[in-house]
C-alpha cells in the first residue's frame, strides 16, 4: 500500500509544472508552488459547498472504506483499544468511524466537521498507531500535528498524551510563549509527534532543533483559523519540508478558498469526511438572537454573568474584556479575563480556574474561540457580535460538544441588527429572535439571568498554586513575590505570571 501511495505521488510531482501555472494565477504569490511535492492535477470532480464561501469539495477517486462501527472493528494495536477503554471511550463518533478505516490504511483525508465533532481522536488515532514501534532520532520527529493556537496545542496534547504512553510514544508540545530551550530540549530527545503552532516551530527549525524530513504523517486541525491569521506561508513551508511521499490529513469546521489551496497543492486522492459545517446542525444547540437597547446592554450581561453554571462571553477587544471582567467582579460575579494580551502560563492558569470552577465566567477575545473544550458548558454568549460567520461558528463551537447540550446567545443592539440578519443566513443559521430587557422573565427563561449579589468578588490563586517558601528564604523577603501572597482581584491575578 505504501509503495502505491509513493507511485502515486511521484507521479504527480513529475506532471506538477502543468499545474503550477493554474495555481499560481488563481491564487496569486501567497505562496510558493512547492518543489518536489504532490500537486494535484485538475479534473476532479466537485461537491456543492454547504455553506456561502466555501469550495467544492474534492470528489474521492479512490472509493473510501466502510465506516467502522466499533473501535474493535479496526486495525489498531491492542494498548491503543485498552486505553479507550480505561478513558470511558466506547464507541467513535461519526468523523472518527468514517475516516479511521481509511487513514489507519495510509490515505489522506479531508475531514469537516464542527468543532467539538471528535476530530482529535479521528487524526491522533491514527497517526500513534501508524507511529506504534518506531523511534525517532533526535531533533527529526515521525508526526506532526499543526494547530493554530497555543490552548488548541495543549488540549490536542492533553487529549492524546494517555494514547501516546500506552504505544510508549513521545509528545513534544512546541508553541510560542513558553520556555523555546525546553521545548528545544524536547526535540533533542527524541519525540515522535509533535504538536506545535506554526510560527514557533519555525522558530526551532531555523535553531537547528528540529528537521522535518522524517516526518511521514502529517496533521493539519482547524485549517481555515490558521490561514485566517496569517499562517499561510508559514504552513506551506513547513509542509514543503516533510517527507513528500507521505500522509496527510487535514481537518476543519470551515473550508474556504485559503484551504482549497492546501487541499489542491497537498493532499493526494483524499477521502471527504464532510458534516454540515454550521452549528445550527447540531440539534442539541439552540441559538437565540437577543435585541437589546444599548442603554441596557451592560445590565443584561451582567444579569447573564451572574447566573447559574458557567459560561463564556465574547468581545471584540482586549481592553473590553478587561473593562467588563472588572465591573463583573466588582458585581459579585466570578469572572476571568482571556485575551492575547496575557502571558501564556496567565492563560493557563485562568483556563484551569474555569474548568474547575474556581472562576465561573470566561470573559474572552476570540482566542478563546478555538481550542478550548470544557465539560458542561451549556451557554455562550456573543456581547459582541463577531463580523465574521466563521467566527460565530467556531466561538459557538465551545458549548454543546460531544452531545451535549448548549446555547449561544447573542446581544444585538438596533443599529447591528441587519448585520447580524446577514451574518446568520451565511452560516446556514436560523435563530430564535426575541426581544428582551434586565430583569424581565424572558431574559431569564432563555439565559438563567438573575440579578447579581452586589458584593465585590475576590478571586486569590488556588492554594496548590501559591509558591511554598523553603526553609532556606524564611526570613528574606523577594520583592517579586510579595504581590502572590495576599488575595488578589481577578484582574491582578490575570497579570500574575
Amino acid at each position: 500500500m505504501n509503495r502505491t501511495r509513493t507511485n502515486d505521488r511521484s507521479a504527480r510531482t513529475r506532471n506538477g509544472s502543468a499545474d503550477a501555472g493554474k495555481g499560481g494565477s488563481r491564487y496569486g504569490s501567497s505562496a510558493p508552488r512547492r518543489s518536489g511535492g504532490p500537486v494535484r492535477s485538475g479534473g476532479y470532480g466537485r461537491r456543492p459547498a454547504a455553506v456561502q464561501g466555501e469550495f467544492a469539495l474534492p470528489e474521492t477517486i479512490t472509493p473510501a472504506l466502510p465506516a467502522a462501527q466499533g473501535f474493535a472493528d479496526l486495525d489498531m494495536p491492542e494498548q491503543l483499544l485498552a486505553e479507550l477503554g480505561r478513558q470511558g471511550v466506547s464507541a467513535p463518533f461519526p468523523i472518527q468511524g468514517a475516516t479511521l478505516p481509511n487513514t489507519l490504511a495510509g490515505r489522506d483525508v479531508l475531514g469537516r466537521g464542527r468543532t467539538g465533532s471528535g476530530k482529535t481522536l479521528a487524526f491522533g488515532l491514527a497517526l500513534l498507531a501508524r507511529t506504534a514501534g518506531q523511534r525517532a532520532e533526535p531533533r527529526q520527529p515521525l508526526g506532526l500535528i499543526l494547530v493554530p493556537t497555543r490552548e488548541l496545542a495543549q488540549q490536542v496534547t492533553d487529549a492524546l498524551t494517555p494514547y501516546a504512553r500506552s504505544v510508549r510514544l513521545r509528545l513534544a508540545t512546541v508553541v510560542g510563549g513558553m520556555s523555546i530551550g525546553r521545548q528545544a530540549g524536547a526535540l533533542r530527545g527524541g519525540a515522535e509527534v509533535v504538536v506545535a503552532t506554526p510560527g514557533r516551530l519555525k522558530d526551532l527549525i531555523d535553531r537547528g532543533d528540529c528537521r522535518l524530513n522524517q516526518v511521514g504523517i502529517t496533521v493539519l486541525d482547524e485549517a481555515d483559523q490558521m490561514a485566517d491569521m496569517g499562517f499561510m506561508p508559514q504552513v506551506t513551508a513547513l509542509l514543503d519540508q516533510v517527507r513528500p511521499e507521505g500522509q496527510r490529513m487535514l481537518f476543519s469546521a470551515t473550508l474556504d478558498r485559503n484551504v482549497d489551496l492546501l487541499v489542491r497543492r497537498y493532499l493526494t486522492d483524499p477521502v471527504v469526511h464532510s458534516v454540515d459545517p454550521s452549528a445550527g446542525a447540531v440539534t442539541t444547540m439552540e441559538h437565540h438572537v437577543l435585541h437589546v437597547h444599548g442603554a441596557d446592554k451592560h445590565a443584561a450581561t451582567t444579569e447573564i454573568a451572574a447566573r447559574e453554571g458557567r459560561v463564556i462571553m465574547f468581545l471584540d477587544t482586549k481592553h473590553a474584556v478587561d473593562r467588563l471582567t472588572q465591573d463583573l467582579l466588582n458585581s459579585g460575579v466570578r469572572a476571568a479575563a482571556l485575551h492575547g494580551g496575557k502571558s501564556q502560563p496567565q492563560r493557563t492558569r485562568t483556563l484551569a480556574q474555569f474548568k474547575t470552577g474556581h472562576v465561573s465566567v470566561l470573559v474572552a477575545t476570540n482566542v478563546a474561540a478555538r481550542g478550548i473544550h470544557v465539560d458542561n458548558l451549556d451557554l455562550v454568549v456573543n456581547v459582541d457580535p463577531p463580523t465574521d460567520h466563521k467566527d460565530y461558528l467556531h466561538r459557538g463551537g465551545r458549548t454543546a460538544r460531544a452531545g451535549e447540550s448548549g446555547s449561544v446567545v447573542t446581544l444585538v443592539t438596533p443599529g447591528q441588527r441587519r448585520g447580524m440578519a446577514r451574518l446568520m443566513s451565511d452560516a446556514g443559521i436560523r435563530p430564535q429572535i426575541t426581544e428582551v430587557r434586565s430583569g424581565e422573565a424572558e431574559l431569564n427563561r432563555i439565559t438563567g439571568a438573575q440579578a447579581p449579589s452586589g458584593i465585590p468578588v475576590v478571586i486569590t490563586a488556588p492554594v496548590a498554586e501559591r509558591p511554598k517558601r523553603s526553609a532556606s528564604s524564611r526570613g528574606r523577603r523577594r520583592p517579586s513575590s510579595g504581590a502572590r501572597r495576599g488575595p488578589v482581584r481577578q484582574s491582578v491575578v490575570g497579570a500574575a505570571a
